[in-house]
């Protein structure tokens, strides 16, 4: 966590330390907590003075939010600070794929140019882009498909589109050419193999939500049956990976869960993690707070 980004927001008398002790942890009155840190009553209990906790992002999965309030301890959020840094990257991932760009540069780099045939990009312009969740970041992917000339359909469970058409979860699946996730996880698998089995051939699937909407197992089978034509992946079950199964696939792009990591993302949602500690060290409520 880069101080630079911090400490400007932060009460002038505080003192930040990124990288807490044991001893740091027990007089810490704010806590700044990272995506891939797990809150439990333990860390609770290591940290008795705390008033404060604020998780960069919106998921708080990884949080005892219930313990957190039995303490009186609020659990901040900073919901919008890496949306749009997240549906660039969906929607980079998206169209690198229609567009096999991984693929013509390997064709290039490996001298076959001239020699054998060379990949034949697809087309945004026409095609059914499936919009799954229709949030802060499903609404911006939704807007690029749009402005790409693509045909945009949103399926969302509480949300409703008034742009696009609004859909079930089988027939965006059935429409798309397309799709992308951007929905909470935790409600078990959303495109387990039987559904992906009705959708046009070749379908490219993004996912920079959660892993567990779509296991590792569905993926590789659907790829082998031919349903997928590409994959984007920036959320994995367990994070870092050492190798994953389908690092080798030409139709594959995976990235290390950082498309909500742009510097634009980062510089916002620091800000907003210590103005929230700041509010609630100045006895104020902060903004945005995680419900249980």
């Amino acid at each position: 966590m880069h101080p630079e980004l911090v400490v400007p927001h932060l009460p002038p008398e505080a003192v930040f330390v990124p990288e807490p002790a044991e001893a740091d942890l027990a007089v810490a009155e704010g806590a700044i907590v990272r995506a891939a840190v797990d809150v439990d009553r333990a860390l609770l209990d290591r940290m008795p003075r705390l008033r404060v906790l604020a998780r960069t992002g919106v998921g708080v999965e990884r949080v005892d939010v219930a313990a957190a309030r039995e303490r009186g301890i609020p659990v901040a959020i900073t919901p919008g600070s890496n949306s749009r840094a997240v549906a660039e990257g969906a929607f980079a991932l998206l169209a690198a794929l229609v567009k096999r760009v991984a693929a013509s540069h390997a064709f290039v780099a490996s001298g076959r140019w001239g020699a054998d045939p060379p990949p034949v990009p697809g087309d945004l312009a026409g095609a059914t882009l499936a919009v799954l969740g229709y949030g802060r970041i499903g609404r911006i992917v939704a807007g690029f498909g749009a402005a790409f000339g693509m045909e945009v359909v949103v399926h969302d469970p509480f949300v409703r589109a008034e742009e696009y058409a609004n859909v079930s979860l089988e027939d965006a699946v059935r429409r798309a050419d397309a799709v992308t996730l951007h929905l909470p996880g935790g409600g078990g698998e959303l495109l387990p193999i039987e559904l992906l089995r009705t959708a046009r051939p070749g379908l490219v699937l993004v996912n920079c939500a959660r892993a567990d909407l779509v296991s590792g197992a569905t993926l590789e089978s659907a790829l082998a049956e031919g349903i997928l034509g590409g994959v984007g992946l920036d959320v994995f079950a367990v994070e870092p990976i050492a190798a994953h199964p389908l690092a080798d696939d030409p139709r594959v792009l995976l990235g290390p869960h950082t498309t909500g990591l742009s510097e634009g993302a980062l510089s916002a949602t620091f800000r907003m993690a210590a103005e929230a500690v700041t509010a609630v060290l100045a006895g104020n409520a902060p903004a945005h707070a995680a419900e249980e």
